[in-house]
């Protein structure tokens, strides 16, 4: 029951991340997110504050939860705590290169996040951007280019 929840959880969290990328960091987060945008950017960005902003309830529902008869929130913390590692895991090391840990990668999946992503990067404004998403991206890019 609690790896439902915990599964549950980080699935939903594409959904949030999405909503948080689309309304917030284009929106009234621009301050934040803009320097994610330019297009050489090394060491910390203020874009780094998001990840606080999500490990937080993280760590609040794990505390709680494995401090109190509440279980169910520890679970609810675990299934951010993933989406957080997997968004780092894509986010930062496969698409942006932060870490040179997964440089070449024949995976049609992860090539298509990227592919999205670069499209996302290709509007260096708050506004016109499209693929908001981080492990869901339109189809369109997993297809092979027609030449």
């Amino acid at each position: 029951m609690f790896l439902f929840i915990t599964l549950g959880v980080f699935l939903l969290m594409e959904g949030v991340s999405w909503f948080t990328h689309k309304y917030i960091m284009h929106g009234f987060g621009w301050y934040l997110h803009e320097d994610h945008h330019q297009p050489k950017y090394q060491g910390f960005e203020k874009n780094d504050a998001f990840f606080v902003v999500f490990a937080i309830p993280s760590m609040l529902l794990i505390y709680f939860g494995s401090n109190t008869e509440y279980n169910y929130l520890l679970h609810i913390g675990f299934g951010i705590l993933c989406y957080g590692v997997a968004y780092f895991l894509v986010h930062d090391v496969l698409i942006h290169q932060r870490f040179k840990w997964f440089k070449n990668t024949n995976n049609n999946y992860l090539r298509g996040l990227r592919k999205a992503h670069k499209i996302h990067h290709k509007n260096m404004g708050k506004e016109d951007s499209q693929c908001f998403g981080m492990l869901l991206v339109p189809f369109k890019y997993f297809q092979k280019p027609k030449l």
